[in-house]
C-alpha cells in the first residue's frame, strides 16, 4: 500500500532514499509533505526564519526527472533538508537571526550548502537562530523564538534551535547546523533527536557567519545516527590548511562513506567514563538515564573504564575569552557603524570583548593545546568517552536558571558545560536520545572520541540506538 503523507514523514533518510530511487516515492509528494507540515507548525514553533518554497518545488521536480532518467546521485537525492540561517543560500537571504543582515542575498552558497545541492538535497528553508549564533536558547529578539516541539512553553535550545525543532517534528528530513559551545547537540538533546559535532576542519565552514573562527564546528541535525552518517558522507571536506585543527590519532582520518561500516558492532570498545566534572551538578533523572545507557553499552560489548582529564575546570573560561576575542573582532565594524542593530543582549556581549586582554587571549589558547594533550592521554586509554549532553532539562522562555541536581546556575553555563570541552579540544561528539524525564522531556547522551573518529562515534551511538526504542518517539504536537 503506498504511505500517506504522515507514514512518509515518520520514516528515516535512509528507510526513503530506496523508495525515492525506485521512484515509489516522488520527491515531490515528499516536498509537498514537509512543506504542508510547516506551515501547519510553523505559527506554533517558529522554526523557520525565511520558508524556500518557490526555490524548493522546482527542486523536488528536478530530482524527480534525475532519478527517472537514471541519474540518481545518492541518498540524499531528492530529500527535503532544512539549512541554519548563518550559512549563505544563493539568491535567498540570509539573516544569521541578526537585523543587520536582514536583507542580506547572498551571490553564492557556502561550501558546505553547495555539497547537499550537488548530492540532490531539496532546501526547504532557512532555519531560526540565536542572533548571529551568540546564545543557547534561540529567543531571538527579531524574528521571535523557536519553541521546543516537546512542549513549546519551553526553549528548544540554541543557537540551531529552529533547525532541532524542525527535525523533530518531519518539518524537513535533516538540518545544517553549527557547534561553537554545543550549538548542534544542545538542541539535539533538548528536542529528543541527533545531532553530531564533527571534528574541527572536517566540513568546511567557507560561506558561513561566524561566531569564533577557532571554535565554530558546522555538522547535522538528523533524526537517526544513519541519517547522520549519510549526511557526513557528504560534508566531509577537511582541508589540512586549518590552522586550529587538532592532529588525527592513531586510525582517525577522514571518509568518504561514514555509513559503510556502521553495523560494525561495538564489541570491545573501551568506554570512558569520567565521574569528575561530566558527572557532577546534574539532575538525577538525567544521570540514572545516562547510566542506564552506559550499562545498555556494555550489554552489546563494550567495557567501561574510568579516566581522569585534568583541567577541565578550565574550560568555561578559556572558551569564552576566545570566543569573545574572536566574535568582537568579526563584529567590530558593524558595532562602531550600527550599534543599535543589535539586540542590547548581544550587543553588550560584544561591546565587552573590547576590553579583553590580549594575554587572556594568550592565555586561553595555551590552556586550549593543554586540554588537548589531557583528552589525547585519556584516549590512550579508551576508544570513546560518554556523558550526558545536558545536566538539566530545558526551562521556559525567558527564563534565565535552571536547576543542575543541587545547583541552581545560569541556563548558559548549565548548557555549555559539558558540550565546550569538545570544541575547544576540536574532538568530535554526538548527542542522541537516551530516556525521557518524568516531565516528558527528552535526554540527551554524548558520546565523543579522539580527532577524525567519527565512525567509532558513529558506530557506538548506533549500536546504543538500535538497542533502544527513544527514536522512535515523537512529539505530540504533529498529531494535533
Amino acid at each position: 500500500m503506498r504511505p500517506n503523507a504522515d507514514d512518509l514523514l515518520a520514516l528515516s533518510i535512509a528507510e526513503l532514499a530506496p523508495l525515492l530511487r525506485s521512484r515509489q516515492v516522488s520527491s515531490v509528494e515528499l516536498t509537498q509533505a514537509v512543506l504542508s507540515r510547516i506551515e501547519h507548525l510553523q505559527p506554533v514553533l517558529n522554526s523557520f526564519i525565511t520558508v524556500t518554497a518557490p526555490e524548493a518545488e522546482p527542486a523536488a521536480e528536478a530530482a524527480d526527472r534525475a532519478i527517472a532518467a537514471g541519474k540518481y546521485l545518492g541518498p540524499l537525492h531528492g530529500i527535503p533538508i532544512s539549512i541554519k540561517d548563518l550559512f549563505a543560500t544563493k539568491g535567498v537571504r540570509t539573516t544569521a537571526g541578526s537585523k543587520i543582515l536582514a536583507n542580506w542575498i547572498p551571490d553564492a552558497d557556502a561550501v558546505a550548502v553547495a555539497k547537499l545541492r550537488a548530492a540532490g538535497a531539496v532546501i526547504v528553508g532557512k532555519t531560526n537562530m540565536h542572533e548571529f549564533a551568540y546564545g543557547i536558547t534561540n529567543e531571538n529578539a527579531y524574528y521571535g523564538p523557536a519553541r521546543n516541539p516537546w512542549n513549546p512553553h519551553l526553549v528548544p535550545g540554541g543557537s540551531s534551535g529552529g533547525s532541532a525543532a524542525a527535525v523533530a517534528t518531519s518539518q524537513g528530513f535533516a538540518s545544517l547546523g553549527s557547534d561553537t559551545g554545543g550549538s548542534i547537540r544542545i538542541p539535539s538533546a533538548a528536542c529528543g533527536i541527533v545531532g553530531l559535532k564533527p571534528t574541527y576542519g572536517l566540513v568546511s565552514r567557507v560561506g558561513a557567519i561566524p561566531l569564533s573562527w577557532s571554535l565554530d564546528h558546522v555538522g547535522p541535525i538528523t533524526r537517526t545516527v544513519e541519517d547522520a552518517a549519510i549526511m557526513l558522507s557528504i560534508l566531509a571536506d577537511f582541508s589540512a590548511g586549518s590552522p586550529a585543527a587538532p592532529h588525527p590519532g592513531a586510525g582517525g582520518e577522514p571518509r568518504a562513506n561514514y555509513r559503510a561500516d556502521l553495523r560494525k558492532g561495538i564489541e570491545g570498545i573501551r568506554v570512558g567514563i569520567s565521574k569528575t566534572y561530566f558527572f557532577e551538578n546534574a539532575d538525577p533523572e538525567i544521570l540514572s538515564a545516562v547510566s542506564t545507557a552506559i550499562a545498555k553499552l556494555e550489554t552489546l560489548g563494550a567495557t567501561t573504564v574510568p579516566v581522569s582529564i585534568p583541567q577541565l575546570e578550565h574550560c568555561a573560561a578559556a572558551e569564552t575569552q576566545i570566543n569573545l576575542a574572536e566574535a568582537t573582532s568579526y563584529h567590530a565594524p558593524n558595532l562602531l557603524e550600527r550599534p543599535d542593530d543589535y539586540s542590547p543582549g548581544v550587543r553588550t556581549t560584544l561591546e565587552a570583548g573590547r576590553y579583553l586582554l590580549a594575554t587572556d587571549y594568550v592565555q586561553s589558547q595555551r590552556v586550549r593545546a593543554t586540554l588537548q594533550k589531557n583528552f589525547a592521554a585519556a584516549f590512550d586509554q579508551v576508544d570513546v568517552i560518554v556523558m550526558p549532553t545536558l545536566p538539566a532539562f530545558p526551562p521556559e522562555l525567558g527564563q534565565m536558571m535552571v536547576q543542575s541536581g543541587s545547583l541552581h546556575e545560569f541556563i548558559v553555563d548549565a548548557f555549555l558545560r559539558f558540550n565546550i570541552p569538545f570544541d575547544l579540544t576540536g574532538l568530535p561528539a554526538i548527542s542522541l536520545p537516551c530516556g525521557f524525564g518524568s516531565n516528558g522531556l527528552p535526554i540527551g547522551l554524548q558520546i565523543a572520541a579522539p580527532a577524525f573518529h567519527e565512525l567509532r562515534v558513529l558506530q557506538v551511538a548506533h549500536a546504543y540506538e538500535q538497542s533502544s526504542e527513544w527514536r522512535k518517539r515523537r512529539p505530540a504536537i504533529i498529531q494535533s
